[in-house]
């Protein structure tokens, strides 16, 4: 049975992990077993709080995790705003290997409140060379969706797929997609062009 660990950046009440609101703790941990491609997998989800005060304690989780969603409300600006300084925590704490990580942007049912337009989300994940979706606690709008494509990310990873140098997506196999999922446009590297991102839907 595969089994990982998943870590949660972003603001407090952005509707981190399992993405409900309530009062955010320095750390909130929950399990999850789910059948990724017929197969058996245990997922440790650690949602870290988004208080400067506990940035350090948030590094140690940090580096204890494998795959890493990066998440903002859709109704709040300033949350997506400051993902560039969580993608840097992650950086900085990932220093030793390239991490991979998924941007999201929840509460896509509250279109009435957005701040944050789709296309926005879609821009900086191009620009970051990793995946991106929008999700919905309140609906359960691609929350299931979401850790199926991270874990079949990992098991790339995990089977020698390559990440770039500084974290996102990785590429996958020239011979196909994953089953199930959109083949992404490979991130840039080497001697290829810009980076690019994958739009899940």
């Amino acid at each position: 049975m595969d089994q990982w660990r998943v870590t949660a950046l972003g603001d407090g009440a952005v509707g981190k992990t399992s993405i409900a609101a309530y009062d955010p703790t320095i750390e909130d941990a929950y399990r999850k077993q789910t059948i990724v491609d017929g197969s058996v997998c245990h997922i440790e989800i650690v949602d870290t709080a988004g208080q400067e005060e506990y940035s350090t304690l948030r590094d140690q989780w940090v580096r204890e995790g494998q795959g890493f969603i990066l998440v903002y409300s859709i109704t709040e600006r300033r949350s997506f705003e400051r993902m560039e300084t969580f993608r840097q925590a992650l950086l900085r704490a990932k220093f030793r290997q390239p991490p991979l990580f998924i941007l999201v942007g929840n509460k896509c049912d509250q279109t009435y409140e957005r701040q944050v337009l789709k296309q926005e989300g879609e821009n900086l994940a191009q620009q970051w060379g990793c995946e991106f979706m929008e999700t919905s606690a309140r609906t359960g709008q691609n929350i299931e969706k979401l850790f199926i494509h991270l874990i079949r990310s990992l098991r790339l990873v995990r089977d020698g797929a390559e990440l770039p140098p500084d974290g996102g997506a990785p590429k996958r196999p020239s011979g196909g997609s994953q089953k199930g999922s959109k083949k992404p446009s490979r991130p840039g590297g080497g001697g290829g062009g810009g980076k690019k991102g994958c739009i899940i839907s």
